[in-house]
């Protein structure tokens, strides 16, 4: 197991995920030079939390979709090097969480499985633009309608889907986001649902939600694979996808598992670009 992580579990000790969260903190913390951040505790000793981050990996766990953890490391500014969410691993391993605040034989099952997989180097997640050694230099092409400017990358390896949600493809693994003419038509994004750390999903598959005021629109993804890495800002500032959807407003970066068979469908900058206009007109009536 890789040693020396700062490990931040969830707070939310009400809750069965919770508690599981904690006493995998516990345990963790036992296997090699790991330290504890203390989730409560942290806001009135930032100081001598942030150092601890500082000489550290930050190892997050999260108990439940509400992510409290991950949303104190955003907070903070912490870079996640490793992540995992309690609900979602006791799905994985087909474990029904209970109501109860006790450890009992399923949960201490589900800890030692989720401890053996921590083994597994696969597990280690970048969550953030600085950690992925990739190049993401947008060149953009731009189309104004009224006081509407709507930008759209013309890089040669940017694909899109006919629902407006685009796929910058290196290698083996793709980051995702929406348009210009998504969070143009939503006007101002106040909520975004990130898809399930690991979740595999399918070409034109759900992939997350983004929410205004308007309306909700369903994220539908370019390609098809394994999810790992999630932009965990935009749970606190939805409003980058209004600022830039493409750089700071990115989505989730997926593991691709059959690129040429899913780029079949896709579509490159010239025809979206035509698309794009006959969108904006319809709408303009």
């Amino acid at each position: 197991m890789v040693e020396n992580y700062a490990i931040l579990p969830c707070n939310g000790l009400d809750k069965c995920a919770g508690v599981i969260s904690r006493e995998l903190a516990i345990k963790f913390c036992e296997k090699g030079e790991n330290e504890m951040i203390c989730p409560v505790y942290y806001r009135v000793a930032e100081a001598k939390y942030n150092k601890i981050a500082g000489e550290h990996a930050l190892f997050v766990i999260d108990g439940c979709q509400t992510r409290c953890a991950s949303k104190l490391a955003a907070e903070k500014n912490l870079k996640i090097s490793r992540k995992i969410t309690v609900t979602d691993e006791a799905k994985k391993h087909h474990i029904e969480l209970k109501n109860h605040l006790r450890l009992l034989e399923n949960e201490h099952t589900l800890i030692e499985l989720i401890l053996n997989g921590l083994n597994n180097p696969e597990n280690l997640v970048a969550t953030t633009a600085e950690e992925i050694h990739y190049s993401y230099d947008f060149t953009y092409t731009t189309f104004q309608h009224g006081k509407f400017l709507f930008r759209v990358p013309a890089n040669q390896e940017v694909y899109f889907n006919e629902n407006d949600c685009w796929a910058w493809v290196i290698g083996n693994r793709a980051r995702i986001g929406v348009t210009d003419f998504v969070q143009q038509n939503l006007s101002d994004i106040l909520y975004f649902t990130p898809p399930e750390m690991g979740a595999e999903i399918d070409q034109f598959g759900a992939v997350g939600e983004i929410e205004s005021s308007k309306s909700v629109f369903e994220l539908i993804s370019p390609v098809s694979g394994k999810v790992i890495t999630i932009n965990e800002t935009l749970i606190e500032k939805p409003e980058l996808i209004n600022q830039n959807p493409y750089e700071s407003g990115w989505i989730a970066e997926i593991g691709l598992t059959d690129f040429e068979n899913d780029k079949e469908l896709l579509i490159g900058f010239e025809p979206y670009f035509e698309i794009l206009k006959t969108k904006v007109k319809e709408i303009d009536g």
